[in-house]
C-alpha cells in the first residue's frame, strides 16, 4: 500500500523546471571581417578590369610620389590606360546613404558621419599621375568613385551620366560604365590620341614611378590616420 501511494506521488510530481538558456548577443564584427569584405571587393574589380579590350592597360594599388599631398604621396586603386583617356578609380567600401555634389568639401554616409569629397581626392590623385607622365602625351582623365551594392546614391545625377568626366557607380558596374565611356569618346574620332606605344610609356612610367617599399607605405598610413587624428 505505501509502495503504492510513493509510486503514485512520484508520478503527479511534476519534472523540475528546465535551465533557462540565454540568448546568445551576436558578436560585433571584427576588423578582420571588414578588411576581408574590402579585399573581396578589390578583387571583383580586378576581375572586371582584366576583361577589358586588349588595348587598355591596367594598374592597381599604386603609390607614387606627391609632393602636394600631406603625406607626400597619392595612393591610387585603380588605373585603366585607354588609347582615349585614362580612367583612374577610387575605391570605397561603405553601408548606407552616399549624399553629396560634385563641390561640396565633404559627403555625409546616411548622415552619422562625414567622408572628404571623393572627387576632390580623386583630383589630387590625377594631378600626381599627370606630372608623372608629362609630355608623352596629351591625356584627358575620367575620375570614377566606386562603391558597393551595399550603398545607394543621392548625388547630382549628372555624375551617373556617361557624358560626364566625373562618374560615380557601384564595383559591379564599373566596366560597363568604362566601355560605355570608350564608345562615346571613339564616336566621331577617327584616330585614338594615344598611341599605342604611348599607352606603353605611360604604363612604364607609372610602373617605375610606383612605391613597393613596405615602409614607406606603412609610414603613408600612420600619416593619413595622423591627419584624420
Amino acid at each position: 500500500m505505501f509502495k503504492a501511494l510513493r509510486t503514485l506521488f512520484q508520478k503527479s510530481n511534476p519534472k523540475p523546471p528546465q535551465a533557462v538558456t540565454k540568448a546568445q548577443t551576436p558578436k560585433p564584427k571584427s576588423k578582420v571581417a571588414s578588411t576581408r569584405i574590402g579585399e573581396l571587393g578589390e578583387h571583383k574589380i580586378n576581375i572586371q578590369l582584366d576583361q577589358l579590350p586588349k588595348e587598355c592597360k591596367s594598374l592597381s594599388d599604386l603609390l607614387l610620389p606627391n609632393p602636394k599631398s600631406r603625406t607626400g604621396y597619392a595612393q591610387i586603386d585603380h588605373i585603366v590606360i585607354s588609347p582615349y583617356c585614362l580612367f583612374v578609380i577610387e575605391t570605397k567600401n561603405y553601408n548606407g546613404e552616399i549624399k553629396g555634389g560634385r563641390t561640396d568639401q565633404q559627403w555625409s554616409v546616411s548622415n552619422r558621419y562625414k567622408m572628404y569629397n571623393p572627387l576632390k581626392q580623386n583630383y589630387g590623385h590625377i594631378k600626381a599621375i599627370e606630372s608623372l607622365i608629362k609630355g608623352v602625351a596629351a591625356v584627358k582623365f575620367i575620375s570614377m568613385i566606386s562603391f558597393t551594392m551595399r550603398c545607394r546614391f543621392s548625388i547630382d545625377p549628372e555624375l551617373r551620366k556617361i557624358h560626364s568626366d566625373e562618374l560615380v557607380v557601384y564595383d559591379v558596374e564599373l566596366s560597363e560604365y568604362i566601355s560605355r565611356k570608350l564608345i562615346s569618346l571613339k564616336t566621331g574620332t577617327h584616330e585614338p590620341p594615344i598611341s599605342a606605344a604611348q599607352v606603353q610609356t605611360i604604363y612604364d612610367h607609372l610602373i617605375k614611378a610606383n612605391i613597393t617599399d613596405p615602409e614607406i607605405r606603412k609610414l603613408h598610413v600612420q600619416r593619413i590616420k595622423g591627419t584624420k587624428a
